[in-house]
């Protein structure tokens, strides 16, 4: 069965990110925990779906997609100074959340859910950065086309809900796109 609309595919596959030699391993799916997903719902990345269409289990893929077809350019508008006293809870600082290098769900003033690294913690401010993680990234993915069926109808309600909050195809919701249970993994549309 080939890979087309509304079936349920499962591959395997590394990501990587980087240009030649300097490539950087960032997200893996092994078959203990592929990416599942129902294709053509709009839940990965057009461009990664575009690849894998028409493939059957067994085929093997490799392919890169641009930025501009991923999670866009790195943007320097979107790394701000943020005041600490935003992050207070019961008026303390949540510093056990709020450190370099974690990953903190917020919300902007339309009510939107994003995701902002902290870069960095001042005396007054936090720096964030509200770029994806992969902004700017080529990402290059090569793997193995693992199962592909009619979905029952009890995948396409797992894979139809949000898990974790977001459904991760690595779209923006705070994956760190490590190693993890990739029910919407990175092939995404969030690490879609």
């Amino acid at each position: 069965m080939k890979i087309t609309a509304n079936k349920f595919v499962a591959v395997t596959y590394d990501l990587n990110v980087g240009e030649g030699e300097e490539r950087e391993l960032m997200e893996r799916a092994v078959p203990e925990t592929p990416l599942k997903f129902i294709f053509g719902t709009g839940a990965m990345l057009p461009a990664f779906e575009d690849a894998l269409k028409g493939l059957e289990v067994g085929n093997k893929f490799d392919f890169s997609i641009a930025p501009a077809d991923a999670y866009g350019e790195y943007v320097e508008d979107h790394v701000l100074d943020l005041p600490k006293n935003i992050f207070e809870v019961e008026g303390k600082f949540d510093s056990e959340v709020i450190k370099e290098g974690n990953t903190v769900p917020m919300m902007d003033s339309n009510g939107n859910r994003l995701n902002g690294s902290v870069l960095e913690v001042k005396d007054d401010v936090v720096v964030m950065d509200f770029n994806h993680p992969l902004a700017g990234e080529t990402l290059h993915f090569s793997g193995e086309v693992i199962d592909v069926h009619e979905p029952t109808a009890e995948e396409i309600a797992a894979l139809s809900a949000p898990a974790g909050g977001c459904g991760c195809g690595c779209d923006d919701c705070g994956s760190d796109c490590g190693d993890h249970d990739h029910e919407g993994g990175c092939g995404c549309g969030s690490c879609h």
